[in-house]
């Protein structure tokens, strides 16, 4: 039974990767190894070192943040405040807010007003600043934003020193952001998705700079980072992106 299982499976194989189907003629699927002098084309399998190059870098930014991005924060003057203050505990108003909607309408405010016997702005406050439990204080999104500052600058840098080398909408925007790399790197489109990658990196570490400035305070130099941010996203993604990468990449 298993040898039969075992046959029955390798034909299915076979028949799905079949040459006669996926290659043209001459063509087979060893010609994909490379050229046999000691540069091979990318393969499918090579996608499988990003899982502990991806662990390496979360170690990497656990690092960054305690030894080096706090003390910066605190050396700007961000205190570390911990979470924000709990309010005075209460079962029915922690149940709405858990399980039914966490911004009441008025008519909801009236009726627990009514079962409570709480003022209507009392039970306002109440959601207000239970809200407030669930958003991470300043010094924890100051040194989130060091560590993108930090990691998109780096980025950056390398592509530009070696260009020449081969919760849900942003979750979608990633999948499919790894997935058209996994795709041209397959394709051996190294080159062109180095480029492009660059390219769209040049701009994500002045958005972060501009964080780090409205977190410190600094206004003014706020403003000024991100009309630069501002600016370079356009050229880069409106200008250089579709008038260059793609018209000079693309098919003649």
């Amino acid at each position: 039974m298993a040898t039969a299982a075992a046959g029955a499976l390798g034909l299915l194989w076979g028949w799905l990767w079949s040459e006669r189907f996926w290659m043209p003629q001459n063509v087979s699927w060893a010609d994909f190894e490379g050229p046999g002098d000691g540069y091979g084309y990318p393969q499918a399998r090579h996608i499988l070192s990003v899982f502990p190059l991806a662990a390496g870098v979360f170690s990497v930014r656990l690092l960054f943040e305690r030894f080096i991005a706090k003390p910066c924060a605190l050396h700007v003057g961000i205190q570390d405040s911990g979470p924000y203050p709990s309010q005075q505990p209460n079962a029915i108003l922690e149940k709405v807010f858990i399980s039914i909607t966490k911004y009441p309408d008025e008519k909801r405010l009236e009726g627990l007003s009514k079962q409570l016997d709480w003022d209507v702005r009392k039970i306002q406050c109440w959601f207000r600043h239970r809200r407030n439990q669930d958003k991470p204080p300043t010094l924890t999104k100051f040194c989130e934003s060091m560590w993108r500052f930090t990691f998109y600058l780096c980025i950056f840098c390398y592509g530009i020193r070696f260009l020449w080398s081969d919760f849900l909408i942003m979750f979608v925007h990633h999948l499919a952001t790894i997935g058209l790399i996994t795709f041209s790197y397959i394709n051996n489109m190294v080159r062109v998705g180095t480029l492009v990658m660059c390219l769209h990196d040049a701009s994500d570490f002045l958005l972060e700079a501009a964080k780090l400035a409205n977190y410190a305070k600094y206004q003014r130099l706020c403003d000024t980072l991100f009309v630069i941010f501002s600016a370079v996203f356009m050229v880069t993604r409106l200008g250089i992106y579709p008038f260059w990468f793609c018209m000079s990449s693309g098919p003649t």
